[in-house]
């Protein structure tokens, strides 16, 4: 074997070590919460020595924003590539709507630690993040501007209040499904998704002239 592919082959193992861990620590912050573990817990949940973990991570609180990041990042970029589509602004919000609904789908463990320990918590992560968090408010507001611009929606409601409610109403479906108070499904999930973008273009959409 060459010394490239040795090189290569290490590089792959140490991502899918560190993968490993940032799956134990969803499965343990979902489980525990993520003040009540500890780092030997996500070691031993990734099955790994203690010190490996920080071998990848220098604390839990940097795994904790890896989570989040990666997560919040990838929904930043779908927001771009949605606002620049040539679609009605109902489209658009349908998409990010589903792509938050089925992120959760795919993965209620993860979306259970972003919304309950970093986008809701009233601590030092809710405010190491806000800028990040806010940035989705001001790209889903940049598409109500532009749907005021284009008379589809009502110029007289405040864009940044609009693009909290479209992300609140969602926030609040998550935490329905989270803390199993409402119900879950395919058939749910598909419902949910057209419900929130009916309840916030409803409230958004100007009537006829």
């Amino acid at each position: 074997m060459s010394s490239q592919a040795r090189t290569a082959n290490g590089a792959k193992g140490a991502s899918d070590k560190r993968r490993l861990i940032l799956d134990a620590a969803v499965r343990v912050f979902a489980r525990q919460g993520f003040h009540a573990c500890r780092v030997s817990d996500i070691a031993d949940e990734a099955g790994v020595a203690y010190g490996l973990v920080y071998h990848y991570f220098d604390s839990k609180d940097e795994v904790l924003d890896t989570l989040f990041l990666e997560r919040w990042n990838v929904m930043l970029d779908l927001i771009r590539t949605v606002d620049a589509e040539d679609k009605p602004v109902r489209e658009k919000l349908l998409a990010i709507a589903s792509f938050i609904v089925e992120s959760y789908h795919h993965d209620p463990d993860l979306m259970k630690v972003i919304i309950v320990e970093v986008t809701r918590a009233a601590n030092s992560f809710g405010d190491t993040h806000i800028g990040t968090i806010r940035e989705a408010y001001e790209l889903i507001g940049g598409m109500i501007v532009k749907a005021q611009e284009e008379g589809t929606f009502r110029r007289e409601i405040e864009p940044r209040f609009a693009a909290m409610a479209f992300y609140g109403v969602i926030e609040q479906l998550l935490t329905g499904w989270i803390f199993d108070l409402l119900p879950q499904g395919e058939e749910h999930y598909e419902r949910a998704k057209l419900l929130v973008v009916d309840i916030v273009c409803g409230g958004l959409e100007a009537g006829p002239a």
